[in-house]
């Protein structure tokens, strides 16, 4: 559908209203200090991958004719200049939280994050035995003159560009900051006062000792940063070079395009003009900002002072009647369980892989897997049920973003361990979060089935909210055999029955749900839809729910990041509304609830609405059949919608309004959700 006709709030523009409420946790007194620090490493990590996808995306499109515009629905430039704008309104609020409001409370803790102009004589001895203990050795400065080019400067590595001075004469010189050291450095503490250093002050602070042969009068170093291009340019055909040209590519990231450079405002112009012709760049790729470049590291800030200064650690819940001293696929065989992280364990999933790795009646384990954790439990499971002698057969999908490289190394130790290795499909990634056990029982096969909404990964687990079903359902199995070996055979799995897969099911299957939503309305009966998701941007589906609004269906729409979609818009869009959730956990679940006319149906799926989740990956979305568990979605859906706490409201003026609702009792559906599921379990 042409972009004109129907209202949108342009993706891109969407995403940094959704980085902003990552700031507005960072900016909010009622989190705790340490976690407002981290929130700021979010705000800045979501930053760099939005220029080198997105952003270098547009720059692609930017030079594109009139005519390619008019199909874009955008002018690229124009957009690219609206985001400008809005990242430099976002930067200078993040530096003011940082300098002017989070150091000073920190100060208040008696946490004090000091600079090289704020060490005593003790302090300053420590911290040059430090610098020549663990630095100095690591520090290269490349000398810059005005006829040589430029070093090639690393993705998102921290620079030190320097000046050396001695009358009117200088010198510049270039210097990566390690990053095989810590970025923070605690210092010995002095009355019950704590100190924190950056690595960055602690160079600073040493200069003289790294330029130690130059005559100089005065030394000036200011940091720099540049993200680059990291879409991967690859040819779509899944073959056995494919590994190689993967790594090849991976290799080329590393030299993308520039998209951005932040520098340190207080440079000099004459510093900044010679590294802007030097590399080429234009205004637009300018980002002024702090002394600190790569806040990401900030996410790995040191509590030196009180516990409450963090979030409490709540320990992991147990599931009723799952236990990890007897079998689960026992008690799978039985009835269905939900898993939701991180309230409840991740663990029983590793358990589950562990048993069926062991297990002598189990013949076969399939799995696929988008993004694992460093040291993955899950594929050490694998390789033990390899050495036990199962078939095992593992999707790897080696395009997962950022990922590549460490689903490239455990595919290799998979294979070396005798375990199949399904190298994703020709034209799709594999994005399904999906695994099947095969085991004989009475002389038949019986299957057992995990079916998720996040990765098969125990560190994300932990910070990622999703749900995951334990199933041994006839129905949901037998669909799940189909997928497998359609995979196994790359194809594409078709004709199920109860599995709605991407990318041959989904679209029309979601079309099929709200249009039964749409005759539901007509007809006079109660219509409704809860959606949930990560992000939507499909312009198809926003159309088919702006149809519905207009036939009297009522929607609520709980979306974590990127809305397109504009809530509330009369004659449009006015039974929709939609909130965002920002809080301790991410929100990553996928959950619709459609009416259904009263026979209310309960879908969790690995999908977004967006056109890539819908028609270019293949995603496994599965309907919920146990009563008890769809209860228990439907509470915690329903909690989330009355959160007043960490809910925002999306809406046309992208204001990011806290949602107040009128209840007079506060709720924050994380902790609630939390304090729901141990209830139920009094046992946990």
């Amino acid at each position: 559908m042409p972009h004109q006709r129907i209202p949108l709030i342009n993706r891109e523009i969407s995403w940094l209203y959704f980085n902003d409420r990552v700031l507005q946790e960072a900016a909010d007194p009622t989190v705790p200090l340490i976690d407002r620090v981290r929130f700021l490493a979010i705000f800045s990590s979501n930053l760099d991958e939005f220029y080198r996808v997105r952003v270098a995306t547009l720059s692609r499109l930017a030079n594109l004719n009139e005519k390619a515009k008019e199909v874009l629905g955008y002018n690229p430039k124009k957009l690219l200049n609206q985001i400008k704008n809005l990242v430099i309104k976002q930067e200078h609020k993040f530096n003011n939280l940082y300098e002017n409001i989070i150091v000073k409370q920190l100060a208040d803790e008696k946490i004090f994050l000091i600079n090289e102009t704020q060490l005593n004589v003790t302090r300053g001895t420590f911290v040059k035995s430090y610098f020549r203990e663990r630095l100095l050795s690591n520090l290269v400065p490349v000398m810059l003159d005005a006829h040589s080019p430029l070093p090639e400067l690393r993705d998102r590595s921290i620079y030190f560009f320097v000046k050396l001075r001695k009358n009117k004469k200088t010198k510049l010189a270039l210097m990566e900051i390690p990053d095989t050291v810590p970025r923070f450095l605690v210092l010995p503490e002095t009355n019950n006062l704590k100190f924190i250093i950056l690595l960055d002050d602690i160079i600073r602070y040493s200069l003289e000792d790294v330029f130690f042969i130059f005559d100089h009068d005065s030394i000036e170093a200011y940091s720099i940063q540049l993200t680059r291009d990291a879409e991967l340019d690859l040819d779509q055909e899944v073959s056995e070079k494919f590994i190689d040209a993967l790594a090849k590519s991976l290799q080329k990231r590393k030299k993308g395009k520039p998209m951005r450079l932040q520098y340190d405002a207080a440079m000099p112009t004459d510093m900044l003009d010679f590294l802007v012709s030097k590399m080429g760049l234009g205004k637009d790729s300018l980002i002024p900002g702090n002394r600190y470049q790569n806040f990401k590291d900030f996410i790995k800030f040191p509590n030196v002072g009180r516990p409450d200064l963090e979030y409490v650690k709540y320990p992991s819940l147990t599931v009723d009647d799952l236990t990890f001293g007897k079998s689960l696929m026992a008690s799978i065989a039985k009835r269905d369980y939900l898993i939701s992280t991180p309230y409840q364990s991740f663990d029983y999933v590793i358990h589950f892989l562990r048993e069926a790795a062991i297990d002598p009646k189990v013949k076969e384990i399939s799995l696929s897997v988008y993004r694992l954790a460093e040291n993955s439990r899950v594929i050490h499971a694998l390789i033990n049920a390899a050495k036990n002698g199962k078939k095992v057969n593992c999707l790897v999908e080696l395009r997962a973003r950022f990922d590549e490289q460490n689903n490239i190394q455990w595919s290799n130790r998979l294979e070396e361990e005798g375990v199949k290795v399904i190298y994703g499909l020709p034209g799709y990634k594999v994005h399904s979060k999906i695994c099947l056990v095969t085991r004989i029982e009475k002389g038949k096969p019986a299957y057992y089935a995990t079916l998720s909404t996040g990765n098969f990964n125990e560190k994300t687990a932990q910070i990622y909210a999703d749900h995951t079903l334990l199933t041994a359902s006839k129905r949901l199995t037998g669909d799940l055999v189909h997928v497998f070996k359609a995979i196994n055979k790359s194809g594409l799995p078709r004709d199920l029955k109860h599995l709605i897969v991407s990318p041959i099911d989904s679209r029309p299957a979601i079309y099929k749900l709200i249009d039964g939503e749409i005759a539901h309305a007509k007809g006079g009966r109660k219509a409704y839809m809860i959606l949930k998701m990560n992000s939507l941007a499909d312009e198809g589906i926003i159309a088919k729910l702006y149809a519905a609004s207009n036939a009297g269906v009522k929607i609520q729409i709980l979306v974590r990041g990127m809305c397109c979609l504009v809530p509330g818009i009369k004659g449009v869009s006015e039974n929709i509304t939609a909130i965002s959730i920002v809080d301790k956990y991410l929100e990553h679940a996928r959950v619709q609830i459609y009416g259904n006319g009263g026979n209310e149906l309960i879908y969790l799926t690995s999908a977004d609405f967006m056109t890539r989740n819908i028609d270019n990956r293949v995603e496994v979305g599965f309907p919920i059949y146990n009563e008890e568990l769809r209860k228990e979605i439907r509470d915690i859906i329903n909690i989330q919608l009355q959160d007043n706490t960490k809910a925002r409201e999306i809406n046309a003026s992208n204001t990011n309004k806290y949602h107040k609702t009128k209840a007079a009792v506060l709720t924050r559906a994380q902790l609630d959700i939390y304090n729901y599921l141990k209830n139920k379990n009094p046992k946990s």
